[in-house]
């Protein structure tokens, strides 16, 4: 395999991660949001207990596919496999 398409893979799976990453950030950062507002979203999730636990579940996925894009990133770079397979 030429070393063109080692590098242009390598760089590809980093600029996916990093899109995962921005995605997670983003779903964690609205499910906070949701959670810990008191006047924006918190009339509407008083109303409704299963947008509580939503906003939560928002969050905790979240933070989960932001570690997993982070470590996904640290994984193209190094090209560290274990990393990548994670």
């Amino acid at each position: 395999v030429p070393m063109g398409v080692l590098t242009c893979m390598k760089y590809l799976m980093f600029i996916f991660n990093v899109m995962v990453f921005a995605g997670g950030t983003c779903l964690a950062g609205v499910g906070l949001w949701v959670a810990v507002d008191p006047t924006g979203f918190q009339d509407i999730v008083a109303t409704k207990p299963v947008l509580s636990a939503a906003a939560f579940l928002l969050l905790a996925v979240g933070i989960a596919l932001a570690l997993l894009g982070f470590l996904g990133c640290c994984g193209a770079l190094r090209q560290s496999r274990p990393l990548l397979l994670l």
